[in-house]
Order: C-alpha cells, then structure tokens, then sequence
C-alpha cells in the first residue's frame, strides 16, 4: 500500500529535496507540496493524503495552528512536524495540537521515512534528544494572555499599541508583560521576548 504524503514548508528548496527522498521510496508518494502554513487545510481536503509534514514557522499560518485545522477537519490525517527548529516548547504545543510525531530536518533521509510509516501506524514518533530536553524544561510558565502580549509587543509596538491590539488596558499589559519577564528570569521585555521564543513558548 502505497503512503500519500503532503509536504508544508516555506523553503521550496528544501520542500523539493524532502519530496524527491520520500519519493525514492517504494511505499511513499508525495501527492502536494505547498509553501505556506494558510494553503495545508485545502491542499489536504483536495488531495486526501494519509500524512502531512508540516515545518513550523511558515508564513500564513505557523504548522503548529495548520495541525490543529487538519486534526479538526480530517482527523484521518497522521501529522508529523519536520522542522529545523527542535524547541522544547514547539513540541509540546505541537503535541498539544495533534500531532502524531516531532523531527528535525537533519534527521537521516532513511529515520525520516520509518517516522512517515510509524507515523502512519498510529504510533507516535519525537526525536529522543528534544524529548529529553523538554522533560528537563518543563511547560511554558506564561498565560495564554502573557504569550499574547508578548507576541504581539515582539513586533516592536509600545504598550499603548499591545493595548489597543489586544483590547486591553495599558496597564494590563504592563502588569502581563513584568509577569512574564519575572517568569523568564529576565529583566526587559526584549529579553523576554527572545527568553519564551527560543524556548519555543511563543
């Protein structure tokens, strides 16, 4: 039985050379490619694949929100991030979606299509060293509100415009935004920023 695979990653570079290796593979074809994060939901509803590798940060709409879209609407769908971001906090909230499996993109060619077919079985598959590191980080320490004022004054805006964005007050924001950076063990915002995004928590 032949395995439908699609492929979501903004680099077409790289999103040609993950298709032309799964592609070596007998049991394995590539039925789509796309390169943004907004085009995976209808690139699966057209071409009904049994599993979709989405990379992370794609424009659109990140592969973490385009795997909870695919786990809602066709839940027949296996996912498996593939990304060269291996952040703690990418996989579990990646997990926390739906996702059946967690890579990096320097995983071996031969690693990444047994992943693809244990996916496809129903197991679940995480790259053992970010597994590790997550156990040993824990859950991210910030809100669901924390996360977004962060997000948002990560482009740079004043807290009046995080305010008006989000719909809250000035001073709600500050009090968000000095609770995260306590929660960061930093001691600006931008040092937040930078604390929560590398750790994978924004």
């Amino acid at each position: 039985m032949t395995i439908k695979l699609l492929l979501a990653d903004d680099q077409a570079l790289v999103r040609g050379a993950l298709a032309a290796l799964l592609d070596l593979e007998s049991d394995l074809e590539v039925v789509a490619e796309v390169g943004r994060g907004d085009e995976v939901l209808d690139a699966a509803v057209l071409h009904a694949p049994d599993v979709a590798l989405l990379d992370v940060e794609m424009p659109g709409l990140d592969g973490i929100e385009a795997t909870a879209q695919l786990r809602a609407r066709l839940p027949s769908c296996r996912v498996l991030i593939v990304t060269t971001f291996g952040r703690p906090g990418y996989l579990r909230r990646a997990l926390d979606a739906g996702a059946d499996g967690f890579v990096v993109k320097d995983t071996p060619a031969r690693q990444l299509a047994d992943a693809v077919r244990r996916v496809h079985m129903g197991l679940r598959v995480v790259d053992p060293a970010l597994a590790s590191e997550t156990l040993t980080e824990g859950i991210s320490p910030l809100t669901a509100r924390e996360q977004d004022v962060l997000r948002v004054a990560s482009a740079g805006g004043t807290a009046a415009r995080v305010a008006e964005t989000l719909h809250l007050s000035e001073g709600t924001v500050r009090n968000h935004l000095s609770a995260a950076i306590g929660k960061t063990g930093t001691t600006t915002r931008a040092e937040a920023i930078r604390v929560a995004e590398a750790r994978g928590w924004l």
